[in-house]
């Protein structure tokens, strides 16, 4: 497939959405391999070795913590490529280059000179492979100092593994994609110390008794563990955020803020330091971790994006993140009960068990709606899981129909929660903002 003469980003993204997608698909069908990625890494000069690679993985956090690494490394002056995924909105916002997502003409060509090397290698690639491919050679073309890259899933058979990190990253293990890389949590478990890399010094926020010594039996150059070289000492609500005390084998950084709501990220932010250090070899000066922590901004995890009615947005996709959006409510938010809960899940998720984790008996509506993906759960369906726990439920036709409805019902002094697949969190996301 050439290019065309005069490509459009909407061409671009035709050509991207023409390959299999195993986020929206219903199951995976493909044989796990890397072989595709390293052949057409390899056609393109082999992009991932022009930079030192922080990998990052987990089952909750990943994203935050990618974010936090990012900015550490940023606020040192560095020049840093971040690869992220899914996005919320925009395919574009999954690669950045010193925070600013790539632009439309560069996504543009840098996506359809895929085309020419896919046609060379005679196979067809997957939209998570071409999209890796992409920040790869993206991060090589603007000869990044370094690259902070986020598992997509598991670990070992990710597009991302084609990189020799120096620092991995894991932040936790729980069931999520189980039916991919489960069904058990050693599975899961071994599928993501997959990245490890025998000269990676290994970050490892999991501390299960059964998982750690999964990750400790790879060939690494060090292995740092929560609670003993890393941890966060001290988490307490502050306004607008958490205050922290993390601690490294450094020292401890006293009196962190952390613009981000919710107890877990005093865990993702303390990852997130050792990883920096351990990528630097040193502890890293109070006032650079103070300036770095305090201009992070995650979309789409406990977002406050109005006041009046006060709206959040959270991806609360998998039992963990529906227990720490729980745990955010009570802790940063006095245990304020949401008025209105809009919610839409994917296949592979139980709706009742992450409905009554959330607590969305407590709410005086829940608007179920089916997130727009091939894998989306009938909104008819969640909101019948919804009335067996109590509460009064209502099925919308789509996600812009369920924010429409409550923000019309929803008082000044009210509290609406958008929350469930990332899916449902995007699409609303774009709903507000034209709003």
């Amino acid at each position: 497939m050439a290019p065309p003469d005069d490509p459009t980003l909407e061409e671009a993204l035709a050509y991207l959405d023409s390959h299999v997608n195993f986020e929206t698909a219903p199951a995976r069908r493909m044989a796990p391999t890397l072989d595709r990625m390293l052949e057409l890494c390899r056609l393109l000069g082999d992009p991932q070795l022009d930079f030192p690679v922080i990998h990052v993985t987990g089952t909750n956090g990943k994203g935050s913590t990618t974010r936090m690494l990012s900015a550490l490394l940023g606020a040192h002056g560095l020049s840093v490529g971040t690869y992220t995924s899914p996005h919320l909105e925009r395919v574009n916002e999954r690669m950045a280059w010193n925070d600013e997502p790539i632009d439309d003409d560069t996504l543009t060509e840098v996506l359809l000179s895929m085309a020419p090397y896919e046609d060379h290698l005679g196979v067809r690639l997957t939209h998570f492979e071409v999209l890796t491919a992409t920040a790869l050679r993206w991060f090589a073309d603007n000869a990044v100092d370094v690259a902070v890259l986020e598992v997509g899933v598991g670990g070992r058979w990710d597009s991302t593994n084609v990189a020799d990190a120096a620092v991995a990253v894991v932040t936790n293990v729980g069931f999520d994609h189980a039916e991919i890389i489960g069904p058990t949590l050693v599975d899961i478990a071994t599928e993501k110390a997959g990245i490890i890399k025998p000269a990676a010094t290994v970050i490892l926020g999991e501390t299960s008794p059964e998982l750690v010594p999964i990750f400790e039996a790879r060939p690494a150059l060090a292995v740092w563990h929560r609670y003993e070289e890393f941890g966060c000492e001290r988490n307490v609500t502050a306004l607008g955020g958490r205050l922290l005390d993390l601690r490294t084998p450094g020292g401890v950084s006293s009196d962190v803020f952390v613009p981000l709501h919710g107890p877990h990220q005093g865990d993702n932010a303390a990852c997130a330091l050792a990883g920096a250090e351990a990528f630097f070899g040193r502890k890293i000066d109070d006032a650079v971790v103070a300036e770095a922590f305090g201009g992070v901004s995650v979309p789409g995890r406990f977002e406050v994006v109005h006041r009046r009615p006060f709206v959040v947005l959270d991806g609360a996709h998998n039992p963990d993140g529906a227990r720490a959006l729980a745990l955010t409510l009570e802790e940063d938010f006095a245990g304020r009960v949401p008025d209105i809960v809009v919610v839409g899940f994917t296949v592979g998720r139980d709706p009742g068990e992450l409905l009554d984790i959330i607590g969305v008996n407590k709410a005086r509506l829940v608007l179920t709606c089916r997130p727009r993906s091939p894998r989306g759960i009938d909104a008819g369906v969640v909101a019948a899981a919804a009335r067996q726990l109590g509460a009064n439920a209502e099925a919308a036709p789509d996600v812009r129909t369920a924010v429409e409805r409550a923000l019309e019902l929803a008082t000044e002094d009210e509290f609406v929660l958008i929350t469930g697949s990332l899916y449902v969190v995007g699409d609303a996301r774009t709903v507000l903002h034209h709003r």
